[in-house]
C-alpha cells in the first residue's frame, strides 16, 4: 500500500519505466483524441461564424501577468518555473481568459471596441477537483471585450448553448446567477463587511437558520431568496414580488430582460435561476451562468460578466472539453480499412473522402490479405474494387 499522499505513479524507476503518469494526467488515445480535436475545431467554427476571431496565447508566460486581476484566484493552482533567460518567475497557464484580456489591453489596445476573440488550448493545474480530477484539460471559449450592453451578455450565453448543441449534445440547461444581487440588498440594509460575509456564506450554503442569525436587517429579504432557485420565469416572478431596494430592483429588471431575450433566441434551452448563488463567481461584476447537460455529471462550462485587469468591461465563457466529450452521444469506432501494398493513392483518397480510416501496408504480404488485415487490427480490407469486412 502506498504511503498517504503518494501515488503509485511516483514510486520510482520501475513505475517510470512502465509508462505510468502522475495523478490527474493521462494519454488520450485513438479514436477519442481525434474526436476531441474535431469537437474543438467545430466549436471554433461556431464561434467564428458569430464574428469571434481566433487568438493563440502561449502556454507559459510571466507569473505576474497570469495572476493579474481575477487570475489571482487561481494562484494556488499554478505550476511555476524559473526562466533561465530573464531570471524571472514564469507560470504555466491555469486558464486562458486573462491571457485574452492581456492581448486586448496590450497588443490590441488601440483597436476598435468591442473586441470578439475565440480560443482553444490546454491548461494545467496543480490539483483537480472532485468533479474534474484531471489536472490538464482543454478549454475552448470566447471573450467579448469593451461593451457594457445587455445584448453582449445575451450573445455569449446563447452562443455557448448553441455551440455545444451543434456538436450533438441535447437537453442543455443554462443556470443563471447574479452575484451582485445579495450584496446590493445587504448594502441597502447597512450590513458591515464582516456581517455581510457571514450572511453570504449562509446564503450560499442555503442555511436558513444561520442566515437568519447573520443577516441582521437584511435577513427577512435574504431568506425569501432561498426558495426561489429553479426555473427562471418562476424565480423572476417571485423576485418581482419582493420589496427590494432600488439597486437590487434594477438588477432584477436586468435579469428579467436577459432571460426574456435568451429564451426568445434559444426556445429549447432550459433556463434556471439561483438568485442567491455566488460561490465560484466572486470576481464577476454582473450576470453569470453555468452550462449543464441533463443526465451528465458536472458543468460543461461557465461564463459571465467581469472587468479585465485594465478595467475594461467584458463578458465571455469557457467550455471544458473533457466535460463536453462526456455529454456527446456514443460514437461507433471508425471503420479501419486495410489497403494492400501497392493500392493507388487515388483509391485511398476516395475511401477517406467517404469517411473511412485507412491503414496502408508498407510491403506486400504472402498469403491471405484478409488475415493480414485482421492481424493489423483492421475491421475491413480493400479488394481493389470494394471495401470488404474482415
Amino acid at each position: 500500500m502506498a504511503p498517504r499522499g503518494r501515488s503509485p505513479a511516483n514510486e520510482g524507476e520501475n513505475s517510470a519505466a512502465a509508462g505510468l503518469l502522475p495523478a490527474g494526467l493521462r494519454d488520450v488515445l485513438p479514436p477519442r483524441a481525434e474526436w476531441e480535436a474535431q469537437a474543438s475545431e467545430s466549436l471554433l467554427a461556431a464561434f467564428a461564424a458569430q464574428g469571434y476571431a481566433r487568438v493563440k496565447p502561449p502556454l507559459i508566460e510571466f507569473e505576474e501577468t497570469l495572476l493579474a486581476g481575477s487570475g489571482a484566484d487561481l494562484a494556488g493552482q499554478m505550476f511555476r518555473v524559473m526562466d533561465p533567460v530573464s531570471q524571472r518567475m514564469m507560470g504555466l497557464r491555469t486558464d486562458i481568459t486573462m491571457q485574452v484580456a492581456r492581448i486586448a489591453a496590450t497588443r490590441l489596445k488601440d483597436s476598435a471596441r468591442p473586441l470578439r476573440f475565440a480560443y482553444a488550448g490546454q491548461v494545467l493545474r496543480v490539483r483537480g477537483t472532485q468533479l474534474r480530477p484531471e489536472r490538464q484539460f482543454a478549454q475552448a471559449g470566447v471573450e467579448l471585450i469593451g461593451s457594457t450592453a445587455l445584448g453582449a451578455d445575451v450573445e455569449v450565453a446563447v452562443l455557448a448553448a448553441e455551440a455545444v448543441a451543434s456538436l450533438g449534445v441535447s437537453s442543455l440547461s443554462l443556470d443563471i446567477t447574479q452575484p451582485l444581487l445579495a450584496p446590493a440588498i445587504m448594502e441597502a440594509h447597512g450590513l458591515e463587511p464582516k456581517q455581510a460575509r457571514a450572511a453570504r456564506r449562509a446564503l450560499d450554503r442555503k442555511d436558513a437558520a444561520e442566515l437568519k442569525e447573520a443577516g441582521g436587517a437584511a435577513a427577512p429579504t435574504l431568506l425569501k431568496l432561498l426558495p426561489l432557485a429553479g426555473p427562471a420565469r418562476a424565480a423572476l416572478d417571485g423576485l418581482q414580488k419582493l420589496k427590494l431596494p432600488p439597486a437590487a430592483a434594477q438588477i432584477v429588471a436586468d435579469l428579467d430582460a436577459l432571460v426574456r431575450e435568451v429564451s426568445a433566441a434559444a426556445p429549447d434551452l432550459l433556463v434556471t435561476l439561483d438568485p442567491g448563488e455566488f460561490r465560484g463567481f466572486e470576481y464577476h461584476t454582473g450576470i453569470a451562468f453555468t452550462l449543464f447537460a441533463r443526465n451528465v455529471r458536472g458543468e460543461l462550462g461557465r461564463g459571465g460578466r467581469y472587468n479585465t485587469p485594465a478595467g475594461e468591461p467584458a463578458t465571455g465563457f469557457t467550455l471544458y472539453l473533457d466535460s463536453v466529450m462526456r455529454a456527446l452521444p456514443p460514437r461507433p469506432a471508425p471503420q479501419m480499412v486495410y489497403l494492400p501494398f501497392g493500392t493507388p493513392r487515388s483509391a485511398a483518397a476516395r475511401l477517406r473522402a467517404e469517411g473511412h480510416a485507412t491503414w496502408a501496408a508498407l510491403e506486400s504480404v504472402a498469403g491471405d490479405v484478409k488475415k493480414a488485415a485482421k492481424a493489423a487490427g483492421c475491421s475491413h480490407w480493400w479488394d481493389g474494387k470494394a471495401v470488404q469486412p474482415v
